[in-house]
């Protein structure tokens, strides 16, 4: 059975810092890419950034230049640093990854519990 957790978030400041992370476990035969998205109150759950297994990164034009996704490939986990944060900031941030389990031929896209980012003005 394959899982993430994530861990990280919590109450900061604007213009404070905060980072997360999100480590895969299980049955793993590979991992592709992967992400976080976020999702406030009564909003639909957008994309924040993600990286290819290659380390290739995307970012929504929201967060670019303050957020900054990384991945370590031996450890299977992803993790986001977000600086300079803003009240909007505030959601619910999952992480995602695309993830081929061990013995079976198909990638599946598998999702972390969720953390609070609340961001205070």
């Amino acid at each position: 059975q394959v899982q993430l957790v994530g861990s990280g978030g919590g109450l900061v400041q604007a213009g404070g810092s905060l980072g997360l992370s999100c480590a895969a476990s299980g049955s793993i035969f590979s991992i592709k890419g992967m992400g976080w998205y976020r999702q406030a109150p009564g909003q639909k759950r957008d994309l924040v950034a993600q990286i290819t297994t290659g380390g290739s990164t995307d970012y929504a034009d929201s967060v670019r230049g303050r957020f900054t996704i990384s991945r370590d490939n031996a450890k299977n986990t992803v993790y986001l640093q977000m600086n300079s944060l803003k009240p909007e900031d505030t959601a619910v941030y999952y992480c995602n990854a695309a993830i081929q389990p061990l013995g079976i031929p198909t990638v599946y896209i598998y999702w972390g519990q969720g953390t609070q980012v609340t961001v205070s003005s």
